[in-house]
């Protein structure tokens, strides 16, 4: 049986109007913790859609005072009866896309994220729902330490110019996952505390990699060919790019908006992971 985008889709969707003030889109993504929202008319057609990536990059601009001034205009979308499989491997192809709006006859009715492909992953996993009492209100549930937020505005008032990478990332309630943990457990991780990707460490806290969400995305449902991987050392990428505490936070901000990452592991000089910094760090 054929799994259709209907059946796996948020209907619920978070939007803004062309016409609304970047403030309101960052608003909005601070506040659903969303790195991306379709972008439609009073008529609820889908028009653009607008991330973080375009905040930050048009944040200096003079001429950007609406999402249409800085929204991507072209974009890709699917119907509420394409295959899942499809889906998935446009969302895994398609390294900077993780929203896939769905729209029925020109009407946003629901959009598919790499999370949700996750989610159909581990439905009813007894160990997922360990993790999400974990982050709720029994953290008692399961050994995993309290992660810290990111972003939550840490640049506020100051000139980015000015500031260091330490000054702005997560070092606290860091959540990592190792080599050897099997993939479906590191996926309920990333899901339950809303990553998109977690470092990979050895037993002495040494960073060896990074899990996204994409690295994940594999087998039949997602489209995929290779065979699926079973730990985190099979699926992760190894080659990752890392920054110092006192690099310049301009350096982190060419990578999130000039590379494409969404999170950088931070390191010390023996390569022990003392932070992550994220694109709404940058906020």
């Amino acid at each position: 049986m054929v799994l259709r985008a209907r059946e796996i889709m948020t209907e619920r969707v978070v939007t803004v109007w062309e016409d609304a003030p970047l403030s309101r889109a960052e608003q909005r993504m601070a506040e659903f913790r969303y790195s991306a929202l379709p972008v439609v008319d009073r008529a609820f057609r889908l028009v653009g859609i607008v991330s973080l990536v375009d905040l930050l990059r048009h944040r200096d601009d003079p001429d950007a005072a609406t999402v249409a001034d800085v929204m991507t205009r072209d974009v890709l979308y699917m119907s509420p009866t394409a295959n899942v499989a499809i889906l998935a491997h446009r969302l895994r192809a398609y390294g900077e896309l993780r929203v896939m709006p769905i729209v029925d006859r020109g009407v946003l009715v629901g959009v598919v994220t790499r999370s949700d492909l996750l989610r159909r992953r581990t439905a009813g996993s007894r160990v997922l729902r360990s993790v999400r009492r974990a982050v709720g209100a029994d953290r008692a549930a399961i050994d995993l330490p309290v992660a810290a937020p990111r972003g939550a505005g840490r640049i506020g008032d100051r000139d980015p110019a000015t500031l260091r990478v330490r000054d702005v990332m997560t070092a606290d309630g860091l959540v990592t996952v190792g080599p050897a943990t099997p993939v479906d457990e590191a996926a309920e991780v990333i899901l339950a505390f809303r990553f998109t990707a977690v470092p990979v460490v050895d037993i002495d806290d040494r960073l060896v990699g990074i899990l996204s969400e994409a690295d994940l995305m594999s087998g039949p449902l997602h489209g995929g060919r290779r065979t699926r991987a079973r730990s985190v050392g099979e699926a992760m990428t190894r080659d990752v790019e890392a920054l110092g505490p006192d690099e310049p936070l301009g350096r982190a901000g060419a990578l999130l908006t000039g590379r494409g990452f969404r999170v950088v592991p931070v390191v010390d000089t023996d390569d022990l992971l003392v932070g992550v910094i994220s694109r709404s760090d940058l906020l």
